[in-house]
């Protein structure tokens, strides 16, 4: 959207500046975020895509879900472990 834009304010960041105000957002600075994001999910520019970044943050979390059920497995083996070690009471 911007990059159509651009030629006419003279600057990228010129038309970001136009577009920002247009939209009533606060700093253009949001909007060139939003404009990079775009360029990235896009493939025109190098980065994670959103949606890379979302599956990212999926596994992140699976994997220290599984951990900690790991942790709780081992805690419980060696417990378990430890009962049958120990001498039956009469």
């Amino acid at each position: 959207m911007v990059h159509e834009v651009a030629p006419d304010y003279g600057s990228q960041w010129a038309a970001i500046c136009a577009v920002a105000g247009k939209l009533g957002v606060g700093a253009p600075e949001t909007v060139r975020t939003w404009v990079r994001r775009a360029e990235v999910d896009a493939g025109k520019r190098p980065g994670v895509s959103t949606a890379e970044a979302e599956e990212l943050k999926r596994l992140k979390r699976e994997n220290a879900e599984l951990r900690r059920a790991n942790e709780i497995l081992k805690a419980a083996s060696a417990f378990f472990a430890a009962e049958l070690d120990r001498p039956a009471k009469r």
